[in-house]
């Protein structure tokens, strides 16, 4: 994977131009994702995922953005169409190398503990934290909240 630069990965998305508005209103406003979010009623990391272009975000969202950004709603509703998804930063990419370190070890912790099943991406919920350790390191804390899918029992198949 070539690395690339924020802006770089900015103009490959389609709306490049919007995302900078709205992170030019949110400086603005003085709010950080987690204030942001609260005013909204979001999640800060879907927020700050949907001010990067990752999001599909609701209409009825697209207009409290706006509002409690004071810019207009058409300057937010562009954040209503689906986005195109992709990994290129260091942080994504070191999300990567975790998942595929410990993604083996993670299937079998789950099937021996939930059975033949697979974790949803869609009913599904994502936090993350920064915390001080007892040493006084920064660490980076993210919870995955996945429903456990049972795969189904139809058809002549042994499960």
């Amino acid at each position: 994977m070539t690395p690339m630069s924020n802006n770089e990965y900015l103009s490959r998305l389609q709306f490049s131009d919007e995302l900078k508005e709205l992170e030019i209103a949110k400086k603005a406003s003085g709010l950080n994702y987690e204030q942001l979010a609260q005013k909204i009623g979001v999640n800060k990391v879907w927020l700050a995922s949907a001010f990067k272009g990752q999001q599909w975000v609701p209409e009825e969202y697209c207009v409290k953005i706006a509002k409690v950004l004071g810019i207009s709603v058409e300057k937010a509703m562009f954040l209503n169409n689906h986005p195109y998804k992709a990994n290129t930063d260091p942080i994504l990419y070191r999300l990567h190398e975790v998942l595929d370190t410990y993604g083996p070890a993670i299937k079998d912790i789950i099937h021996e503990q939930g059975g033949n099943a697979i974790m949803s991406a869609i009913d599904f919920g994502l936090d993350v934290d920064v915390t001080d350790d007892e040493d006084g390191n920064r660490r980076v804390i993210i919870k995955f909240d996945g429903k456990l899918l049972p795969y189904a029992k139809r058809g002549k198949y042994p499960w």
